[in-house]
């Protein structure tokens, strides 16, 4: 099974896991949520992640249920986890070529395995659970059988890998990106940029014997083979901060259909500004790496974008298509013609691989006349323009963000009473 309780990749599911956990989201879950008790017991976290991340439940709905049922105080440190997702969501949005950066040297990297027998034979037994590090091959397996590792095992293992194992950085995050079910762009590139003293300058993270032993409950004790120093690694490019693209919206009197991503699977919560004509889904899973993509992570992003497409084909009354295939461009032309489309709407992809997809099939589209439009939630713009640098300037604005989007609890009853 699949990550905490990830069995089923829908909205329903979504909302069954946060009532099971809302209880624990105030101090229980303050006082737990560091302990990697292992596979077996994940009852100290919320196991929403995998959910988020493609939003079949979104960070408003989050917020506005846990607070109906505890105090910001209470929560806090719940209420910052989802404010994390939306800093590292943000500052890559402020710093794409980061992005760019990472899929060019991850392609470099995978062409040189080959080449590279030392590089190449360090990296299978990393990837195959053949280190000898005894918690290392533990989550390194338990990573490709379930989707999942807790969080504090995924620093762990990102500083096992670029200190012991001096690994490439970028593999490992690209062996993340495959396997996580909940793997998300800008939380696992910038979350290994931080174990490696790159997101934030000079501050690297060191996984330690004591620490490892502690929170997992005794369960591992690597002592003698983890790095004793965590040198910062460099890079020579500067990333400069950019804007942040305006919001869209769909034009007055357009004929558009609506394109469900992996990005964003509860389409019918957008504002639309009228009703679509057709709902068509479409994934990109595959192109998360040049490598093989996990099927645990692919059958989830297919499985969100079915629910999201099934979702808002009934509440709308449209007939429901999708894309079996990573090339959109012919399929998208092919279905807003036999719709016909004037324009497409899609919740706005943030930088990653949809946004790729989006960016390429935008010129094929406006070749044929048909426009693209991304719709950004007010989520987003509330809380993006907040992350250009370090967490603690958002965190500093959380109680102005809530009080913005008219969080306060009731919205959560009635939103899900109608489900």
């Amino acid at each position: 099974m699949p990550g905490p309780a990830w069995n089923e990749a829908s909205r329903n599911a979504a909302f069954a896991a946060l009532q099971q956990f809302l209880p624990r989201a105030g101090a229980e879950y303050s006082a737990q949520r560091n302990f990697d008790f292992g596979p077996d017991r994940r009852d100290n976290v919320s196991g929403l992640s995998a959910f988020i991340r493609h939003r079949l439940i979104h960070e408003g709905e989050l917020l506005d249920a846990t607070l109906q049922r505890h105090s910001l105080a209470a929560a806090s440190k719940f209420v910052e986890e989802i404010f994390w997702r939306a800093y590292f969501k943000g500052w890559l949005e402020h710093h794409p070529t980061v992005w760019l950066d990472y899929r060019s040297v991850v392609q470099a990297q995978v062409e040189s395995l080959e080449g590279n027998s030392s590089l190449g034979e360090r990296y299978d037994r990393a990837i195959h659970a053949r280190t000898g590090v005894d918690c290392f091959d533990a989550w390194a397996d338990e990573l490709k059988s379930t989707g999942y590792l807790h969080n504090h095992a995924r620093m762990w293992f990102a500083s096992i890998w670029v200190y012991t194992l001096e690994l490439p950085w970028q593999l490992g995050a690209d062996f993340f990106f495959r396997y996580l079910v909940d793997g998300d762009p800008a939380s696992n590139i910038l979350s290994w940029r931080w174990v490696c003293g790159l997101h934030t300058k000079g501050k690297t993270y060191l996984a330690r014997v004591s620490n490892i032993a502690s929170y997992t409950g005794g369960r591992f004790n690597p002592q003698g083979r983890l790095a004793h120093e965590a040198r910062p690694l460099k890079e020579s490019r500067i990333h400069a901060t950019r804007s942040l693209p305006p919001a869209q919206a769909v034009p007055a009197g357009a004929r558009f259909g609506l394109l469900v991503t992996e990005e964003d699977c509860s389409p019918e919560s957008l504002s639309l500004r009228g009703v679509p004509s057709a709902v068509l889904g479409a994934v990109t899973t595959n192109t998360r790496s040049p490598l093989p993509v996990g099927r645990l992570v692919r059958d989830f992003a297919m499985g969100a974008v079915a629910d999201g497409v099934e979702r808002s084909a009934r509440y709308f009354g449209l007939p429901a298509q999708s894309v079996h295939s990573d090339s959109w461009d012919d399929a998208l032309v092919a279905w807003a013609r036999s719709n016909d489309l004037d324009t497409i709407a899609t919740a706005y992809a943030p930088v990653g691989p949809v946004a790729e997809r989006l960016a390429s099939v935008r010129q094929t589209l406006a070749r044929n006349r048909i426009e693209l439009i991304q719709l950004r939630r007010a989520y987003d713009t509330c809380t993006w323009p907040h992350a250009t640098k370090g967490y603690f300037k958002l965190k500093s604005r959380i109680p102005d963000v809530l009080e913005r989007l008219g969080i306060a609890g009731a919205a959560f009853s009635a939103q899900h009473a109608s489900n």
